[in-house]
């Protein structure tokens, strides 16, 4: 058996066609809309996602601002910026890209951009609007997830969706999207961690099955039944001498073995990674549809 696999880059290229036409119209009514991305540092991995995200933004039509900060810089200075963006009529959205530094809190970071331009959905009253059923920013990572599964024919609606993992930018959100009663969601959702026991057990029920552990393959094919969906948000370096660069990225699924037994599955790279993007842009849009 092999099993389909959920291209996040073909779904991101035809919402990608959507945004284009979105933004053309708000053109036509004078309205560009705009991102500023915040860096603080020299993490190689941020500095590829803000760059992908400034592509994205270019190809879209979208009105980017990056701006790049050295790694000392104060909590201060860098709510003085935020600050100033807050009050740029030509930024619609604010991304500061994490981790920061750990001198700068990020909670007082997230907090301190706007509502209406906290298009990573971060902010603790935007997680407040979503828990309870309200209009507003869903975090880039799950919104695309669940996008992936609906576009992809496997909607997570009163289906067993199990969530390996609990972090804040995927676990915990999620749970909360698929959970609640409505189109493409509606599920029951069952979230697992370090603190599960007989995991296995309950990834095993799972008719939808999330991976985001951040360990590198340790979802393998004796943990998962045949017709599971399984999404892998992991992306890890492991590594690979005989490879110019010296690692490859894996996700935290056994892509090779896992591929052969469910019904679908997504891979890494090329499954979650381009829908987040693309679902930071389709909030920048959203947010530009609140000035009109």
């Amino acid at each position: 058996m092999s099993a389909q696999i959920i291209n996040g880059k073909e779904i991101a290229a035809q919402i990608k066609i959507e945004l284009k036409q979105e933004i053309e119209k708000l053109k036509g009514s004078g309205i560009t809309p705009g991102l500023a991305t915040v860096l603080v540092g020299d993490d190689p991995a941020s500095a590829a996602y803000v760059r992908m995200k400034g592509k994205m933004c270019e190809k879209l039509g979208i009105h980017n601002e990056s701006i790049k900060l050295s790694s000392d810089i104060s909590e201060e200075k860098l709510l003085s910026i935020i600050n100033d963006l807050a009050n740029d009529l030509k930024i619609n959205g604010i991304l500061v890209q994490l981790p920061l530094p750990e001198h700068i809190s990020e909670q007082n970071i997230i907090k301190s951009i706007p509502l209406h331009k906290d298009v990573d959905g971060f902010h603790p009253h935007t997680w407040g609007k979503m828990m309870t059923g309200e209009d507003t920013f869903l975090p880039c990572t799950p919104a695309g997830i669940q996008e992936m599964l609906i576009r992809s024919g496997n909607n997570p609606e009163k289906k067993h969706v199990v969530i390996a993992g609990r972090s804040k930018i995927v676990g915990l959100p999620l749970a909360n999207i698929l959970i609640k009663k409505e189109p493409g969601a509606n599920a029951t959702v069952t979230v697992c961690h370090t603190g599960t026991q007989n995991m296995s057990q309950i990834t095993k029920q799972a008719d939808i099955l999330i991976a985001a552990i951040g360990r590198p393959e340790v979802i393998t094919a004796d943990v998962v039944n045949e017709n599971a969906v399984v999404i892998d948000v992991g992306v890890n370096r492991v590594e690979a001498p005989e490879t110019e660069r010296g690692y490859r990225l894996v996700g935290d699924v056994h892509f090779e073995t896992v591929s052969q037994k469910v019904k679908a599955i997504s891979p890494v790279p090329g499954g979650v990674g381009p829908m987040t993007i693309i679902m930071l842009m389709k909030n920048t849009v959203k947010a530009a549809k609140l000035t009109t």
